[in-house]
């Protein structure tokens, strides 16, 4: 089993900036994948990301592409999720997830683990 750990969330204006990070460690010679989720207040959880387990292929949801960049450290297993142009909507809980199979994919249960979480909140 993998273990993930986000950090890098915060309070930013609209407009701004903030990069997430998420940690990968134990059992990773199995990942095929990654990708960054989503939970609002009161929201299920929402796909954000995909990235190959190479960092080669990336896909984003409509909502995010063109602010959003999902990055690997290929000399360490750090995951890095850029987000610029944050509006309030992007306000949420965004948990990193990895999973074992092929493809880049977009649903949260086709995911084998994900971490804790970190909170970004956007003010108007």
């Amino acid at each position: 089993q993998a273990q993930l750990v986000e950090s890098g969330g915060g309070l930013v204006q609209a407009g701004g900036s903030l990069r997430l990070s998420c940690a990968a460690s134990g059992r990773t010679n199995g990942i095929q994948g990654m990708g960054w989720f989503r939970r609002a207040p009161g929201k299920e959880h929402e796909f954000a990301a995909a990235i190959s387990w190479s960092g080669d292929s990336t896909y984003y949801a409509d909502s995010v592409k063109g602010r959003f960049t999902f990055s690997r450290d290929n000399a360490k297993n750090m995951f890095y999720l850029q987000m610029n142009s944050l509006k309030p909507e992007d306000t949420a809980v965004y948990y990193c997830a990895e999973h074992g199979g092929s493809g880049l994919r977009t649903r949260l249960y086709e995911y084998d683990d994900w971490g804790q979480g970190t909170q970004v909140t956007v003010s108007s």
